[in-house]
């Protein structure tokens, strides 16, 4: 005899319920079958094991939402949340854009990544993003700190807040399960204005319904939705709304700064165009702004623009202040009349190590200091948002102190500033994550993420020698 599951007993006890396979295998094998009993008790057991006791996927399984099939709620979400593929009927070369369908340099396309451009059509299905959030869910956030993760990632969430952990179930199990749609064209283009608040993120006010807004004023009319003008499509603010780590002041429509006057961020992020919004009968003709969002890294980005190519160098100043026993000083990063962040990217993740390094004339380290900054991982969003490593406009000082060694004589000081991607999760945090993964390639797909994106990557770096001798202990 075995026991079987709770779920299949009789009165729902299975310590108390014993069922005996023969009894049950004329009811399935009424042919009479030597072997039915043999594979019936096989039968249960893997049954039992799939419905009850097989382990989460998920790792956070004490509040994890079972789905069971039940997709009721996608649908709620997408009677206000129009999938992307309905708007591709009209708006096909923009949704072409935004899926990456469009200029993709297969050198350059890992991990989601396509010509420096994270696409937002792809995000929520990327490896790195299932990665990360899974790490992450390992640190035990409350179901208000994941909500809080998912409002820029599935703006739905702001009016679906109930389905955050339905959404994040559905991402832990793989690409194949994502059926939500992350960041699509009714995402942003129910947005209609900012909330006007320079700490309170995400900073814009979705207006649910069946008008989509944008940039112009004179849409065509026609059979699938009403449009309507929003000025915020033409502001920073509008980006800045989820991006807030770019800028001081997420409430302001422009990026003033004493060289890039008036600028926003669609103007290099969202290159511009010609053409007509529309490819069923359009009869409209204008600029346009490309959907594919490229970043920083997108070489087209530096060469067309020389003032972007000078506020975006990476620079880096030596200050030494005493030599006696001791080298001490500060390093100056200075981000220029930028009012972008320096370097790009989020504080929420981005981690940055600053070192310093003392040598002698031949090169060899005699004594070094470094700092870090960055949170980390266990306390991502559960506490204040970090400052980025420069403010737009700013320069940051870093100081530095080293103790000159006995018998030792420095010549010269070698600063250094390098960035990984993601914090490095603890061995304890990895294990258990790598435990919810569902076979052996799954784990080595997520050990190569972890590995290349914790990886530190030299971002500048600036040699200054001593023209002063230290004072050498005696």
């Amino acid at each position: 005899m075995i026991k079987c599951p709770e779920i299949y007993c009789s009165d729902g006890n299975a310590d108390q319920s014993p069922i005996q396979i023969s009894r049950l295998a004329p009811l399935i094998f009424p042919f009479g079958s030597r072997l039915a009993p043999n594979i019936l008790a096989v039968f249960m057991i893997v049954l039992s094991v799939s419905l009850v006791g097989a382990p989460s996927r998920s790792g956070w399984a004490q509040e994890q939402v079972q789905v069971a099939g039940d997709l009721k709620w996608l649908n709620e979400i997408e009677k206000i949340f129009i999938p992307s593929t309905q708007c591709k009927q009209c708006h096909d070369r923009h949704f072409e854009e935004w899926k990456g369908m469009r200029e993709r340099s297969e050198d350059l396309h890992s991990f989601g990544r396509v010509e420096g451009a994270l696409m937002h059509g792809t995000a929520l299905k990327s490896p790195v993003f299932r990665t990360v959030l899974g790490l992450w869910l390992q640190t035990h956030p409350t179901h208000e700190q994941r909500t809080k993760c998912l409002v820029c990632h599935v703006p739905a969430v702001t009016v679906f807040p109930q389905y955050a952990d339905r959404i994040i179930d559905q991402v832990m199990r793989g690409p194949k399960h994502v059926k939500v749609e992350g960041i699509g064209c009714a995402s942003c283009h129910l947005i209609q204005t900012s909330h006007g608040k320079k700490d309170a993120y995400p900073g814009f006010q979705l207006v649910p319904g069946s008008t989509f807004f944008g940039p112009y004023g004179d849409a065509e009319d026609n059979l699938a939705h009403q449009s309507q003008k929003a000025e915020i499509y033409k502001g920073a603010h509008f980006c800045t709304s989820c991006h807030f780590s770019k800028v001081k002041d997420i409430t302001q429509p422009h990026l003033n700064g004493a060289i890039l006057k008036d600028l926003v961020c669609q103007n290099c992020h969202m290159e511009q165009s010609y053409g007509s919004s529309t490819d069923k009968g359009g009869t409209h003709s204008r600029s346009l702004a490309r959907h594919w969002f490229q970043g920083v890294v997108g070489p087209s980005i530096m060469l067309s623009n020389r003032n972007v190519q000078a506020e975006w160098t990476s620079r880096l100043d030596i200050e030494i202040t005493q030599t006696d026993f001791t080298v001490q000083g500060n390093l100056h990063l200075p981000n220029g009349s930028l009012t972008h962040m320096f370097p790009g990217g989020d504080p929420v993740l981005k981690q940055f190590l600053v070192k310093v390094l003392l040598k002698d004339k031949n090169g060899n380290i005699i004594g070094e200091d470094q700092k870090n900054f960055g949170r980390p991982l266990e306390k991502l969003l559960k506490g204040p948002i970090p400052q980025p490593l420069v403010n737009g406009g700013t320069t940051r000082h870093i100081p530095f102190s080293i103790a000159i060694p006995e018998h030792e004589s420095p010549a010269m000081i070698e600063a250094s500033i390098s960035y990984s991607l993601i914090p490095e999760p603890g061995e304890d945090v990895k294990n258990r994550y790598l435990a919810t993964l569902p076979g052996e390639k799954a784990r080595l797909e997520a050990i190569e993420i972890i590995k290349q994106y914790t990886s530190l990557h030299l971002l500048t770096f600036r040699t200054k020698m001593l023209t002063t001798p230290p004072k050498l202990k005696e």
